[in-house]
């Protein structure tokens, strides 16, 4: 007779993560690993946990493939808010940031402003905790961690280019780092490789700048200074090796997605994994993503290439405190506001003439380059001093000053300042055209961007939300996909894509388990609300609803949230997330000893 399994799952519809049609069925762990899948129940024993999943989904834990935990893993290594939406995988180092190498100053310099935490928080938590300094002890340091969800990350670009060049000659434009610099590059990424990293992340997109108070304050990343050429040099191991090459493309112009689409062509030598940030039905610029999604189709299935863009799967909303939000940093004088961090000095800059017609000039140029809307119509204020102002729009205030609509907003952010509080919607507002992009074969669904922008999105359920939109048009006879291929977006697609040992329930793999309440997966997932960060000093960031849709996650075979709820001893006990290498399946970056204890 065999052993009893620690847990039972059992009754539930059962979703392997592969695609194949979803069956009633029994799901039996043991040591974190699935031990039994099917039609028998499970061996069980006094201590067996038993979860009556009857009318309930199981399906592998999701995958977020893009987030920016990097800095919240530090402080709170539980991630309950993605964990609690069924989330038991999470990719940190993107968009060229990670804290794997550097001094702690530039780290926080190049990753606070651009992802919109607190400053004064992450700069003092590196320079107390910080003792790793390449990118195997970053690793291990990370696998002592009681971590909530797995992690994986990939070696951040700006990271690498900043520590070998130092911070200031890489953000010179006039600097291309020397063969020595070049090779030490090389060396960092193959180190990173060697320990499982699944690839490396860069970044073009010239309005993400620097933070901190040195003079290079406001300097786009490291990464935006190097040449292609460097880019190309890198992503020889890439292409050797079958890793990822993740980046954000100049989404201002969005000329440059041809260099990322022509760097993952295959024809005369091995295709290079390619991801991008994002394909978005944008409301700036209606149409885009119909036009890019052939583009891709035509790489992948003519040129030979392997390239994926990321995507939402749900609309794309964001609130702003005054002119604090990155969509500012897109033109020259909203990242002059930004790039004060005195509200008084800011004030004065904003009630100035000659910086008002600047402004001006920028926000109504219908051929400068945009991804934000700028129509004041489109954005309504939430909260403000002056309760008069909320629940209208600033083209509604403005009107009732008789003023151009210009002049209203900055008067409001300079008397007002953070605590104006407003709405917006950025894109994918239209059903159809979001069940366009969800369904391409070239999207990969995420790009939550959990952990940054606290205070201005909250995409921490999206998979929930692309559960309910196939249920729901399946509902209405209009089936955009089955279930089971929703499931496979999720989990299985993004895993085996990454080279991650994860995304599948079967015998003999990781148990991460989510098992969901379909009947739950209503309006509620869209409700997001502001919640304190404890860790954070009280920080208030934005969080979402899950309107009761997860019964429970499973994290390597133990229960991590029941009934909505994250359970007290995540990220505080050990035992829940592994750091998940790449190439090498079933290892996790914990030292045996710390495993032994946990």
């Amino acid at each position: 007779m065999s052993a009893p399994c620690d847990v039972v799952v059992e009754n539930g519809l059962v979703f392997d993560g592969t695609g194949r049609a979803p069956k009633v069925q029994h799901l039996g762990i043991r040591d974190g690993k699935v031990v039994s899948l099917g039609d028998t129940p499970p061996p069980r024993g006094p201590g067996t946990r038993v979860i009556d999943a009857t009318g309930r989904w199981v399906t592998p834990g999701f995958i977020d493939l893009h987030t920016h935990y990097d800095a919240e893993v530090e402080l709170a290594p539980g991630l309950g808010e993605s964990v609690r939406h069924g989330v038991t995988t999470v990719m940190m180092g993107s968009c060229s940031l990670s804290l794997a190498v550097g001094t702690p100053e530039d780290l926080a310099d190049q990753f606070c402003r651009v992802e919109a935490i607190p400053y004064d928080v992450v700069r003092p938590l590196l320079e107390q905790r910080k003792d790793w300094q390449t990118h195997a002890e970053y690793f291990q340091h990370l696998g002592a961690l009681p971590l909530g969800p797995n992690v994986g990350s990939f070696v951040g670009h700006s990271a690498i280019r900043a520590h070998v060049m130092g911070l200031e000659r890489s953000l010179d434009e006039r600097v291309r780092p020397s063969a020595d610099e070049l090779a030490r590059m090389d060396a960092l990424l193959k180190e990173g490789l060697d320990e499982g990293y699944a690839g490396l992340s860069i970044m073009t997109l010239t309005w993400d700048k620097v933070g901190g108070n040195r003079s290079i304050r406001s300097r786009p990343l490291p990464s935006t200074f190097a040449p292609w050429s460097e880019y190309r040099r890198l992503n020889r191991q890439l292409r050797a090796r079958g890793r990822v090459f993740q980046g954000v493309p100049n989404i201002t112009t969005k000329v440059n997605a041809l260099l990322f689409l022509m760097e993952s062509v295959g024809l005369w030598r091995r295709k290079l994994k390619t991801t991008v940030i994002s394909m978005m039905d944008t409301r700036a610029d209606r149409g885009v993503h119909r036009l890019v999604g052939p583009l891709s189709r035509f790489f992948n299935r003519v040129l030979g290439a392997d390239f994926r863009w990321q995507a939402l799967p749900e609309v794309f909303d964001i609130w702003s405190d005054g002119v604090d939000v990155v969509l500012f940093e897109e033109f020259g004088a909203g990242a002059a506001a930004l790039h004060l961090q005195d509200a008084l000095e800011r004030q004065r800059l904003l009630n100035d003439a000659g910086y008002r017609r600047w402004f001006k000039r920028q926000w109504k140029n219908r051929w400068l380059p945009r991804v934000f809307h700028r129509d004041f119509n489109q954005a309504q204020v939430l909260r403000a001093p002056d309760a008069s102002l909320v629940g209208k729009s600033f083209a509604e205030l403005a009107r009732e000053r008789g003023q151009d609509v210009v002049d209203t907003f900055l008067d409001l952010v300079a008397e007002h300042g953070t605590a104006l509080r407003w709405y917006t919607v950025v894109g994918n507002d239209r059903p159809e055209e979001l069940e366009y992009i969800v369904s391409h074969p070239d999207v990969l669904i995420g790009f939550s961007d959990a952990g940054a922008h606290l205070r201005n999105m909250a995409h921490y359920n999206f998979p929930l939300r692309l559960l309910r939109l196939v249920r729901e048009a399946e509902r209405q006879g209009k089936p955009v996909m089955p279930v089971e291929r929703a499931v496979h977006r999720l989990t299985a697609e993004i895993a085996d894509w990454l080279g991650l040992d994860a995304g599948t329930l079967a015998v003999g793999r990781r148990a991460d388990v989510v098992v969901v309440n379909p009947e739950k997966l209503g309006p509620e997932l869209d409700v997001a609300q502001e919640a304190p960060m404890p860790e954070f000093g009280g920080f208030v960031r934005m969080v979402n609803q899950d309107g009761g849709a997860v019964d429970a996650v499973l994290i390597n075979g133990r229960v991590a949230v029941q009934g909505g709820v994250a359970l007290p001893e995540l990220g505080k006990a050990r035992g829940f997330g592994r750091v998940l290498r790449v190439g090498r399946a079933g290892e996790d970056a914990a030292a045996p000893a710390l495993l032994a204890a946990g």
